[in-house]
């Protein structure tokens, strides 16, 4: 497979599994952006917009797609140098929410130019990673890193989570946490700093619960554990889910024919709950094959990584890979269930132009490592 350069000589070769995979995760979603909406066709309500989003979410994989091919092409060592540059201009597009945000269901997350809306906290995920990944490149230490020694690159991170938690959006944040502690986690760091730091984790999170979450968050949070206790309100999106998930067995109840999805019980089907209405239709099998492409970038990144020819390319490839999986897992842990919702998409699945366009971002600084294993 042409994935490496050969030899460093002549120009990089596109790693074409690593495309393969993406292409197909596209057009899969796509297809089941446009079943996950057909239940809209001919709405005269104020849902009927809904019907047509499958084309324009087209377009964004269209914009995500040139935009990932150009940062393949460029080589990934000069966003080493670019990386403060673009946290710091990443930082002040993320504050400019609390001036020019349009409030939805009570956040303010999305800045509205006309009828373009993007959401400025999507775009820092990879800003963040460059940072991380720029300081394990500069950290030369041999000996084992204390909790002083992280303090920079959880800086880098503490600033944006604070900032989004204040939106509020509590799956932002958590990408960027869990993102920026794999990154972390490839590097040595004592065991008394890893004791010290879960220790500290727990107290913030303590002091988070108590002053620093609405009301709402908390009741999505303790709703997963029984969502039957209140399946008509907090445990609504999760039950439903689950149901969907359920009437799916093991092969599905065919393309388009979701009872779920149809009759429009499944809510945000086209946002944060695109895997119920694939599971309803394509059942377990074709679950297990969703996953496993999933698994596949994953385990590549970290491929990739082992293979980087410096520690910035490695650091680099772990920190796309990991915004990537942590997506699909807290994306697929909230639709089966197993973790509170939310709010996190699925990568190259979910509709939403800012969301895409950064999942494609991520993967073509992927790409870009991979490209230049050898040369």
């Amino acid at each position: 497979m042409a994935s490496s350069m050969s030899a460093g000589r002549g120009a990089p070769h596109i790693d074409m599994p690593l495309l393969l995979v993406v292409v197909v995760l596209s057009a899969i979603g796509v297809v089941n952006l446009y079943s996950a909406t057909s239940a809209y066709v001919g709405d005269t309500s104020g849902h009927g917009a809904l019907a047509g989003i499958y084309v324009t979410q087209i377009y964004w994989i269209v914009v995500g797609l040139l935009l990932a091919m150009l940062v393949a092409a460029i080589d990934y060592r000069h966003f080493e140098r670019l990386a403060p540059i673009l946290y710091v201009g990443g930082l002040l597009v993320l504050s400019s929410v609390f001036v020019l945000a349009t409030d939805v269901r009570g956040s303010s997350r999305w800045i509205r130019f006309g009828t373009f809306t993007f959401q400025p906290s999507e775009f820092m995920k990879p800003l963040i990673v460059l940072m991380v990944a720029r300081h394990i490149q500069n950290d030369a230490k041999v000996e084992e890193r204390t909790l002083v020694d992280l303090a920079a690159p959880l800086f880098f991170t503490a600033v944006p989570v604070i900032l989004v938690m204040l939106q509020p959006d509590l799956g932002t944040s958590l990408i960027y946490l869990m993102s920026a502690l794999t990154m972390l986690a490839i590097t040595r760091i004592r065991t008394g700093s890893v004791i010290w730091g879960a220790a500290l984790s727990i107290g913030a999170s303590l002091l988070m619960w108590n002053f620093g979450m609405k009301d709402y968050q908390k009741a999505r949070i303790t709703s997963f554990i029984d969502p039957l206790k209140d399946k008509q309100g907090t445990g609504w999106h999760a039950f439903q889910a689950q149901t969907a998930i359920g009437n799916g067995g093991l092969s599905g109840e065919g393309f388009m024919q979701g009872t779920q999805n149809q009759f429009r019980f499944l809510p945000d089907q086209h946002s944060d709950f695109p895997f119920a209405v694939f599971a309803e239709e394509f059942g377990f099998l074709g679950c297990v094959g969703l996953i496993l492409l999933y698994g596949f970038l994953s385990i590549w990144a970290v491929h990739i990584a082992s293979q980087a020819k410096d520690r910035f390319g490695a650091a680099l490839a772990i920190g796309s890979g990991a915004v990537i999986f942590w997506h699909a897992v807290f994306n697929l842990g909230m639709s089966m269930g197993v973790l509170p919702v939310v709010g996190v998409t699925l990568p190259l699945f979910s509709y939403g132009g800012s969301s895409l366009v950064t999942m494609l971002f991520c993967l073509g600084l992927l790409m870009s490592v991979s490209m230049r294993r050898s040369g």
